[in-house]
């Protein structure tokens, strides 16, 4: 384990039974609320960005705005932020997917991935990828290029990894760590 991923680790506090029974919740805050783990969390995804060419952030409500808007200040981008159907105001651009318990819709401002740009999505955990993919496609109907995806956390166990492997078309998905 490398020291990020340690100190990283160290400040998530695990939920037991929240949301619902039998879950056990990552809970980022206490990183949030530390300056040096959370200085380190932001220029680690700075550095992906840097590396994969990106020209734009995208972060995913809600925590993706909270991890995606530093991170594209610390690398001189472009922040953009992907709501939930409803949330933002003028012409949009909308995706539905569908999640183990139902379906669910995110948007972007039409105007704001453009042809020529190279997008990297931000957010806090992988988990079984339906938002990730959603955003994927969003941001290919737009025109824009997918740079690819960066996490804090991927819950390996469901497997969205393996759903976004074809959305990805072969751009890369980082993690920094992997549970």
């Amino acid at each position: 384990m490398t020291d990020i991923e340690e100190l990283l680790l160290s400040r998530i506090r695990d939920v037991a039974d929240y949301p619902e029974p039998g879950v056990m919740f990552k809970d980022i805050t206490p990183l949030l609320a530390d300056p040096p783990a959370f200085t380190a969390l932001t220029d680690a995804l700075a550095d992906i960005a840097l590396r994969t060419g990106a020209t734009k952030i995208v972060g995913l409500e809600a925590r993706g705005f909270i991890l995606g808007a530093p991170v594209a200040v610390r690398a001189g981008l472009g922040f953009i932020p992907v709501r939930k159907a409803g949330k933002l105001p003028g012409a949009t651009l909308s995706q539905a997917y569908d999640l183990e318990y139902g379906s669910a819709e995110i948007e972007v401002h039409a105007e704001d991935l453009l042809p020529g740009d190279r997008v990297l999505v931000v957010d806090d955990v992988l988990a079984t990828g339906g938002t990730a993919e959603a955003s994927l496609q969003l941001i290919r109907r737009a025109g824009a290029e997918v740079a690819g995806v960066a996490v804090l956390m991927e819950l390996a166990f469901l497997s969205g990894r393996a759903r976004l492997e074809a959305p990805l078309a072969g751009a890369p998905l980082e993690a920094l760590i992997t549970v």
